[in-house]
């Protein structure tokens, strides 16, 4: 008896064990980082992917994690493009997510205004201006992003070009930038050779990828392969010369750049001055300021003060914004 009991003992821890390492399995296998990786790299694909082939191949990014807000997000005309944008900004960031974050800030910004006693124009004004902000952030984010792959590109392409000197077929080319690369390009490239290898052709994948990233240089390199691939020729040869190209224009960029530095620390000064001016005077003497916000005729020249900045840093940013 005593040992049928020892036995039963036995046999139940291993159940309770076998049991626990079958619920954490399962738990892996759904939100582990291996499971967590390929869903990143699958709703990449679909976030830019053409509605013919890759369709069928990857699944949908999701827009929310509860269907109910996924199905009352898709009723909102363009939605994807902000996930698009969000998916550009490399952030790990659902439209959801974002969305909440732009109301929380806008009901901060809101509350914090009437806290404070100040008038309905102001309220409103702190609340649209704090529920921009992630929008400016998410842009600024995704433009140091496409900069960062812009600045890589002519490496992977050198890369690509030595490759297929020595031997290596074209999405072989792919898959070792996406291995050898830094990020952000790297993981670029390896969507584009994971399409490829899910059976997406190479047109389609390339398009994809000219669709995730809204670079002029990498929709060269898009436009020359799919040519090359129709009339033929050295494409690793090509390659090069793009890469040439690249490095060309880049440096007429920051030649530009470093010409154009005056002007741009001229306008953020003019920007900035007005406000430090008025802080600085309210500091010193508080009351002075006060009829701008007291006066309905001063709020009508704070508005229209606004305005002018407005028109002005517009028209300073198009004297300094040198396209190459």
């Amino acid at each position: 008896m005593d040992y049928l009991y020892y036995l039963f003992i036995v046999f139940g821890f291993l159940a309770v064990v076998l049991f626990l390492e079958g619920i954490y399995l399962a738990w892996n296998a759904a939100n582990g980082p291996e499971a967590k990786r390929i869903a990143r790299r699958l709703q990449a694909m679909s976030a830019g992917s053409s509605p013919t082939q890759s369709s069928t191949l990857a699944k949908q990014r999701l827009l929310a994690q509860t269907p109910t807000l996924e199905r009352l997000l898709l009723q909102i005309p363009r939605i994807h493009r902000l996930d698009r944008l969000l998916l550009q900004s490399g952030l790990e960031l659902h439209v959801a997510g974002f969305l909440g974050i732009s109301l929380m800030m806008a009901l901060g910004g809101a509350m914090l205004a009437i806290l404070l006693g100040l008038s309905s124009i102001v309220i409103i004004a702190m609340a649209a201006g704090l529920a921009v902000m992630p929008w400016l952030y998410v842009v600024n984010t995704k433009r140091k992003r496409m900069d960062t792959i812009e600045q890589q590109l002519p490496d992977a392409l050198d890369l690509m070009a030595r490759a297929m000197l020595a031997g290596h077929a074209f999405p072989s080319a792919l898959k070792m930038v996406g291995e050898e690369m830094p990020q952000p390009v790297a993981g670029e490239f390896h969507i584009v050779f994971d399409e490829i290898n899910y059976g997406i052709s190479i047109q389609d994948a390339l398009t994809n990828l000219a669709t995730r990233v809204p670079s002029t240089d990498l929709r060269y390199f898009v436009i020359s392969v799919l040519i090359q691939r129709e009339t033929g020729g050295n494409l690793a040869e090509l390659l090069g010369n793009i890469s040439a190209l690249i490095r060309a224009r880049l440096k007429l960029l920051g030649t530009v750049r470093v010409l154009s530095a005056e002007g741009v620390l001229s306008a953020k000064i003019l920007t900035a001055l007005p406000f430090v001016l008025a802080f600085a005077i309210n500091a010193l003497n508080p009351g002075f300021l006060s009829q701008l916000w007291t006066d309905p005729m001063g709020i009508k020249l704070i508005g229209f003060a606004l305005g002018m900045m407005v028109v002005g840093v517009f028209w300073m940013w198009r004297v300094i914004k040198i396209r190459i």
